[in-house]
């Protein structure tokens, strides 16, 4: 009954008439982020992160929310009619969607994507909202050498899952620690990493850090490296389904929320993986096998798009009741909440209980919302297809540039974006992932911060990190998560047998 009350009071927050308009311009700026290529998420809060910094915090969380789910819900659009994913959550739906449309069956390919991305939305939402205060409740029992070991433990499973190698994975985290160390020392007061230079003594923006890094990078690498790309369209037909499409299309929904929701709980790389294995479900299960990848199956355009969007909602448990975001969007989020002084943790719920709630209400609000926006404007959001890219990575250049100059007025600032926006093309040019430096940044001072007081209450003594039974458990799932995958490709190398070498050619 208290979290009904709460949940309540949550939707007469988010239900005040300038709330619901943030909700529908988040919502729309999502469909329209999820339909152009290339712009993910991400990006988006990213680039508006500055704009937002006077808007009350809670309308501000509403906004940044609506963009994330509704980006899900237009990456349907373009992988669908174009088999060009908008966002990497969509890829999968490119598989089956795409034959769907070639087959003249986009419309209840763009319906099924869509119903099924609101089903999904709102049975997670509901899980949400029933989960999230029970972690938080046992949250709160954890001592600073048990949030120093989930920190590592966030390092390690983020770095491991986003990146396509753990090497490259861990040198961004360390990039993202070592900007996390530049200002002054909270404890000592001296000043770390700032060579000399005043402007830095405040230590780095983390709003700075993420427009460089994902909506900078992401223009400078479009100019730099990607050329000219011809792009068919299919035609599109009318947005409805068939009653026997409604019935192979109901359980695949279902079914793909279940697989989805706990990937988004668990540090386990965002919702690729669940959409694989939707898609993988469906089709062992389907009584149509020869329809896929021949005419299209629906199935296989139902299930990964539920998945994706039970996924991506249910990231917010652990980015609201621990503070460890489990994607790139969710390491923006938090960076957005600590430019308010907003610590998500087990405290958020007693603390900012209304800010909270009013967000988690604001899901199923912005459900129904993205329900109305994507089945009667699909031919709408088509057309944001014809803006040409050199125009629009000009216009994010533009808004970025003028974003960041706006928060401290400062010449230096733009410099560093630059600079840092360099060092996003770098990284996205030999494949090293972006979103574990933010991870770092913003994590590394509280890791810091946790370290430092578990070492004060065990008198100096590092085995305080493993004389607690959770803390202990957390160390044992550290190493689990490093070793166990080398430990199984090594294991399966060696059941393999050696390779017999190539005989050498003559002449």
């Amino acid at each position: 009954m208290d979290i009904l009350n709460a949940l309540l009071q949550g939707f007469a927050t988010a239900g005040t008439p300038v709330n619901l308009l943030w909700a529908l311009v988040g919502c729309t700026i999502g469909t329209a982020v999820g339909v152009l290529p290339g712009i993910g998420p991400a990006t988006a809060v990213a680039m508006l992160l500055p704009i937002t910094l006077k808007v009350d915090p809670t309308a501000s969380m509403i906004f940044f929310a609506g963009i994330y789910y509704g980006a899900m819900y237009g990456g349907s659009t373009t992988s669908i009619l174009l088999n060009t994913p908008g966002e990497a959550g969509s890829m999968v739906t490119a598989m089956e969607g795409n034959k769907m449309a070639r087959s003249g069956r986009a419309g209840a390919a763009l319906a099924t994507a869509a119903i099924g991305s609101f089903v999904a939305g709102t049975i997670a939402t509901v899980l949400v909202t029933f989960c999230a205060p029970l972690v938080a409740k046992y949250a709160v029992l954890l001592g600073p050498p048990e949030y120093f070991m989930l920190m590592v433990l966030a390092f390690c499973t983020v770095t491991a899952v986003l990146g396509k190698s753990t090497v490259r994975g861990l040198t961004a985290l360390f990039i993202g620690l070592a900007m996390g160390l530049v200002g002054i020392d909270q404890i000592t007061g001296q000043a770390r990493y700032t060579a000399g230079m005043p402007e830095l003594m405040d230590g780095l923006e983390v709003v700075l850090i993420a427009v460089g890094l994902f909506a900078v990078a992401e223009c400078l690498y479009a100019v730099l490296y990607e050329g000219k790309t011809q792009e068919t369209q299919n035609k599109l037909s009318r947005v409805h389904m068939t009653r026997d499409e409604w019935r192979r299309s109901w359980p695949a929904w279902l079914r793909a929320t279940f697989i989805g929701f706990p990937f988004g709980t668990i540090p386990a790389g965002g919702s690729e993986i669940p959409t694989f294995l939707s898609y993988a479900t469906e089709k062992k299960l389907s009584k149509h096998k020869e329809e896929f990848g021949s005419t299209g199956a629906i199935e296989g355009v139902a299930g990964p798009e539920a998945a994706n969007n039970a996924a991506i909602t249910a990231t917010l448990i652990p980015l609201l009741t621990l503070g460890i975001p489990t994607s790139n969007t969710a390491a923006i989020l938090l960076g957005a909440f600590q430019n308010y002084g907003i610590q998500p943790g087990p405290q958020l719920f007693d603390n900012n209980a209304a800010l909270v709630w009013a967000l988690i209400a604001s899901l199923y609000i912005g459900n129904v919302m993205l329900l109305i926006l994507n089945l009667p404007l699909v031919g709408f959001w088509v057309k944001l297809l014809k803006v040409p890219k050199p125009q629009l990575y000009a216009g994010i250049l533009i808004f970025a540039t003028v974003g960041v100059y706006g928060m401290r007025q400062s010449a230096f600032d733009l410099v560093l974006l630059y600079a840092i926006g360099i060092l996003g093309v770098v990284m996205r040019r030999f494949d090293f992932p972006t979103a574990p430096v933010v991870v770092g940044m913003i994590l590394g001072p509280l890791a810091e911060a946790q370290l430092r007081n578990a070492l004060s209450i065990g008198e100096g003594h590092w085995s305080v990190l493993v004389q607690r039974p959770m803390s202990a458990t957390l160390l044992a799932v550290v190493v689990a998560v490093l070793v166990l995958p080398r430990f199984m490709a090594w294991r399966r190398r060696m059941k393999s047998g050696p390779r017999t070498p190539a005989p050498i050619p003559h002449g």
